[in-house]
């Protein structure tokens, strides 16, 4: 089968990202993972920006072995003397060179005839020929540049020494079908093509980046330039990761593969992210945290009926781990249930009905339920405590200015009673409130809260010590909400007070 060749240019176009800095050690960190990833080539920098940028190129050059190390380089000897010095310790080194050719660049930003620039371009490649045999050369904005000019600056860097010509969509103008035919017309009417590799390094302002990428791979591309994340100028490049899972899961279509590691991806992407400080979209595709997450009730069954039903690609590919369930409010019950048999809970169709309801009642409040949460709402709902009190309403009310006070609602044995109560603070004045309806003096001998799962929607767990006639019993109650965990720990309590006296027939029915 056919290679595409995988060209990273994630430490110096994706370094060009504004706020993407990377210091010469982290350039180096990020190189070695691209090695784990066995990436065909790896541009390390451009030296001649900087003398950080050139100490980096020198480092990757000097300690990181395997990839061809490249540097890119303006068509001035002054660059390419600056990038050969970079990288002359590597065994496999290359210099990339690059020129405009576009109208709008040579007419404003160079300010050369079409005559100039063809002259440059080879006179630049064949001096940088005389320091090493691998040379790549870019017609800046090459998707823009007439076709004609194009051709013939491409048969004269070929002609000099190019070993590989590099097609950019610089600006991310053009569109899959056009990027298409352009490799095409190059193919067609570059006679001396065939001594050189086609590359297309290929930019997402328009979000065509990848898409551009892969049908240029169609056409007879045989080298795709791109970052990890699709970090870059502006809106970034072609992500590494989508061209590759693209090339992979879709082989029967390309025709082609690559020789990158993809378990090593997701590690890539985390460590890329973790030295940029650019987080990595959610949605983001191949890496993103929701990639192979999911949630809706028809895709969790078909999910676990069939992993094939909704994932194109395993996880497990990337280095992602495995799939993940997802509970939240669109989940159904037989997510829910087989979540609960994977942390221990096997539930009779009863008990299922009223963990469930409980399951929806908390999603409504709560972004994402963890197996914590579940784990809760089953001790909550199937504890062997008959709940004769249970919670129908209640109000807390607290500020600085007002004296805390509570409204509390419970019904018993089919019967609502309410009460109020002002206290020291809203869960105080709440308990005085259900000592009024119950008629337990119970003293509270421990308190404490603490979050069962994080985020800002984190289900608090309160649990306290209660003592009543000598005993001391436990309560606990959990809720998004700390006053109604705080009190349903309490009728916790007050409901194995009452179980225990109503087993010695010392109360028998609601007070009045």
């Amino acid at each position: 089968m056919d290679r595409v060749l995988i060209f990273d240019t994630t430490l110096r176009d994706g370094e060009q990202a504004p706020g993407a800095s990377l210091q010469a050690v982290e350039k180096l960190e990020i190189a070695r993972q691209l090695v784990r990833l066995n990436v065909d080539v790896i541009e390390a920098g451009f030296p001649a920006a900087s003398d950080g940028d050139f100490n980096g190129v020198e480092l990757i050059a000097s300690k990181v072995k395997g990839p061809v190390i490249c540097a890119l380089a303006r068509a001035t000897k002054r660059d390419i003397d600056s990038a050969y010095k970079a990288i002359k310790k590597n065994r496999h080194k290359r210099v990339h060179i690059f020129l405009a050719t576009s109208k709008v660049h040579m007419r404003y930003k160079l300010k050369k005839a079409e005559g100039e620039i063809l002259c440059q371009a080879a006179e630049a490649v064949k001096y940088a020929k005389r320091y090493l045999r691998d040379v790549e050369f870019s017609p800046e904005d090459a998707s823009r540049t007439e076709p004609a000019f194009l051709y013939k600056v491409l048969e004269a860097v070929i002609a000099a020494g190019a070993t590989t010509v590099n097609i950019p969509d610089t600006v991310g103008y053009a569109i899959p079908c056009e990027f298409g035919q352009l490799i095409d017309g190059i193919k067609r009417n570059v006679h001396n093509i065939d001594k050189a590799v086609i590359s297309v390094h290929c930019h997402d302002d328009l979000g065509q980046a990848s898409a551009n990428s892969l049908e240029a791979v169609r056409h007879g591309a045989r080298q795709v330039e791109c970052t990890i994340n699709g970090i870059g100028e502006r809106a970034g490049n072609a992500s590494l990761e989508e061209v590759v899972m693209a090339l992979s899961t879709r082989r029967a279509s390309f025709g082609v593969k690559s020789g990158v590691n993809s378990e090593e991806i997701f590690k890539a992407s985390r460590l890329v992210s973790a030295l940029t400080g650019f987080a990595v979209p959610p949605n983001k595709a191949i890496v993103g945290a929701n990639a192979f997450r999911h949630e809706a009730g028809i895709h969790v069954h078909g999910v676990l009926a069939k992993r094939a039903t909704y994932e194109i690609m395993k996880p497990e590919e990337v280095g992602f781990g495995t799939s993940q369930i997802v509970l939240g409010k669109h989940s159904g019950r037989h997510a829910v249930s087989e979540r609960l048999k994977k942390i221990g809970f096997i539930l009779s169709a009863k008990e299922m009905n009223r963990v469930f309801a409980s399951f929806k009642a908390l999603a409504d409040k709560k972004i994402e339920i963890f197996d914590e949460d579940l784990a809760a709402i089953v001790e909550d709902e199937l504890a062997d405590i008959p709940e004769k009190y249970k919670l129908e309403y209640l109000y807390a009310l607290s500020s600085t200015h007002t004296t805390p006070s509570a409204v509390i609602k419970l019904r018993c044995e089919g019967r609502t009673i309410e009460d109020t109560a002002s206290g020291d603070g809203p869960v105080d004045a709440a308990y005085k409130a259900i000592n009024k309806i119950t008629g337990f003096r119970g003293k509270l001998e421990g308190y404490s809260l603490h979050a069962v799962t994080s985020g800002k929607e984190a289900l608090g767990e309160v649990t306290l010590k209660l003592q009543f006639e000598g005993q001391l019993l436990s309560g606990r109650g959990t809720s998004t909400d700390i006053v109604e965990a705080s009190v349903k720990a309490y009728l916790n309590a007050i409901n194995k007070i009452a179980a225990r006296a109503t087993r010695k027939s010392k109360v028998s029915r609601c007070p009045r």
